[in-house]
């Protein structure tokens, strides 16, 4: 089963994100590799709208790619059912090079574990012949182990409740010895089996027999007795019958420490660390038995591997990515400070949309997107150009966007009002939310800065927000220890930007822009662009 390789996005993802990563999923499918989409963020409501517009599911959400159970190679083995004898339990270790095997229900979730030493354990108290009864050992397990005949009496007359013993007395020395509930083990001595019987023995095993004894059967009969006979000699018999023993009797149940298979490795280490046993049991979250897992499995290097599309800086990635193996990065943003192991595919371009770029593989590689995936593809340029109007937008992203817009069978200019209009409504969210909906977050020398970024057709609809914008920003700067937090409120139409500032480099705003700013905001007519036209000023001003 080939691995699979996830394809992501940036933290807060917007419509280009998460766009990206569905159709280069789908391109490395087509190239026979098990690509999935998955989101570092919930979806902001322009992606939402582009999603369900073209009837595609949203990705799925990836809350980290640090190494987990289900990363590992872990050992698949035999599960037993709580009534199998010692003896079988035994096989199979010997038969499969075990120590340790599940034990579980009829519905497969686990009951406890059975190992080496717990059968070891058990066979050492031999010397106690009161292991069968105390056990509950059923019939069926005792004639399986003993290889036996039962000739009378079937499991509604099995009753045992004493102890097991070798008839070797004489009869008129047996009532000191044969209690009721008794199961006796005995070779050729008739008289002594029939009394036995008369004192109460609930089941008579008769060695070294190869033929029935009417005689005795007829006595079985009359005692209410369970008989039956097996080729094994008496001292073999002996020292078999404490192996037909259930393994529940015998298997760990308290304290049984196991895994999930969503468990962090990491986690795993720190109690294997803590704990002495050979290997440990992983469950679903049925607690359904998946496998085993030693020392040797969580040294294993097996890794998750992703592809990173629309970004590129350790700030603005999935959490664990050190732990990760990146095969590729797609990307129209500045180089940024994500380091590899060893070479990898890296294509980064500067162009508007990282959706054009993947347009573009699809067109080289001679693949045809599907009209779904055109539609992404288009509504990602379409946001990150703001249709065509920001500096950022090159000739390549309008030709492969009205390529894609006719394959996806759409009117790129109504499509991208109703697109627009979708994403831009601000009325009943949280200054949180508006803040973080599109936020990335940059390290320079002087400090860490976060820039949100939200669009609007009616900019004046957030004059009421103004103030708890502000606040929430201010908190959030101090509690993140930013040194800047900036909030671009974008006009779609009027091609301009306000933004709003806190934070100690605050001054940064008025030099990286040449303007005079009033004390927490500056509106920047022409400014649509964060990448292209705010973050290489505030860049230049900070390094």
């Amino acid at each position: 089963m080939p691995k699979t390789i996830y394809v992501l996005g940036h933290k807060n993802p917007d419509t280009d994100s998460i766009c990206s990563a569905i159709a280069y999923a789908e391109l490395k499918r087509k190239q026979g590799l098990a690509a999935v989409p998955g989101r570092l963020g919930e979806l902001n409501q322009e992606t939402e709208f582009v999603l369900n517009y073209f009837e595609v599911e949203a990705p799925q959400l990836v809350k980290t790619v640090k190494k987990q159970v289900s990363d590992l190679n872990m050992d698949v083995v035999p599960s037993l059912s709580p009534e199998i004898p010692i003896k079988t339990t035994w096989n199979v270790m010997k038969k499969s090079n075990l120590k340790s095997l599940p034990v579980v229900d009829d519905n497969e979730r686990l009951l406890g574990v059975v190992t080496l030493s717990d059968i070891t354990e058990k066979y050492m108290d031999a010397v106690d012949n009161n292991l069968i009864a105390a056990s509950k050992t059923p019939l069926g397990n005792i004639a399986d182990t003993l290889n036996a005949k039962i000739i009378w009496g079937e499991e509604k007359d099995y009753n045992t409740t004493g102890k097991v013993l070798i008839l070797a007395a004489d009869p008129s020395q047996l009532e000191f010895f044969v209690e009721e509930g008794d199961i006796v083990i005995a070779g050729n001595r008739r008289d002594s089996i029939v009394k036995a019987m008369e004192l109460g023995a609930n089941c008579v095993i008769l060695t070294c027999q190869n033929e029935d004894d009417p005689s005795l059967i007829e006595a079985a009969q009359k005692a209410g007795c369970i008989l039956m006979t097996t080729q094994t000699d008496t001292f073999t018999a002996a020292r078999l019958i404490n192996l037909s023993i259930p393994i529940s009797y015998v298997m760990t149940t308290r304290e049984l420490v196991k895994f999930s298979i969503d468990d962090f490795v990491d986690e795993v280490k720190e109690t294997m660390m803590t704990t002495r046993y050979r290997s440990y049991p992983v469950v679903d979250k049925n607690n359904k038995v998946l496998g085993f897992i030693s020392r040797y499995h969580v040294i294993s290097q097996n890794r998750k591997q992703v592809i990173l599309v629309d970004h590129n800086e350790m700030g603005q990635t999935v959490t664990g990515i050190e732990e990760a193996e990146i095969l590729e990065i797609i990307d129209h943003h500045r180089l940024g400070d994500i380091q590899t192991g060893k070479p990898i595919f890296f294509k980064n371009e500067p162009v508007g949309c990282t959706s054009t770029i993947i347009a573009n593989m699809y067109f080289d590689g001679g693949i045809k997107p599907s009209k779904k995936m055109a539609g992404l593809m288009c509504s990602a340029i379409l946001s990150d150009t703001l249709r065509f109007q920001s500096p950022t937008c090159t000739y390549l992203d309008r030709v492969t966007a009205e390529k894609l817009g006719e394959i996806a069978n759409i009117d790129i200019e109504s499509y991208a009002l109703q697109m627009f209009k979708a994403g831009s409504g601000l009325k009943g969210k949280s200054p949180r939310e508006i803040l973080l909906d599109d936020f990335k977050e940059l390290t320079f020398n002087k400090g860490r800065i976060g820039i949100g970024q939200v669009y609007t057709i009616d900019r004046e609809s957030i004059e009421e927000m103004k103030a708890d914008l502000l606040s929430f920003m201010a908190s959030f700067c101090q509690d993140g220890n930013y040194g800047l937090i900036l909030l671009l409120i974008t006009d779609i139409i009027n091609q301009g930007s306000e933004i709003l500032f806190v934070g100690k480099l605050k001054d940064v705003i008025g030099k990286a822009f040449d303007v005079q700013t009033m004390e927490h905001s500056v509106y920047l007519p022409g400014v649509v662009s964060r990448k292209k036209q705010v973050i290489p000023n505030i860049s230049t001003v900070l390094e």
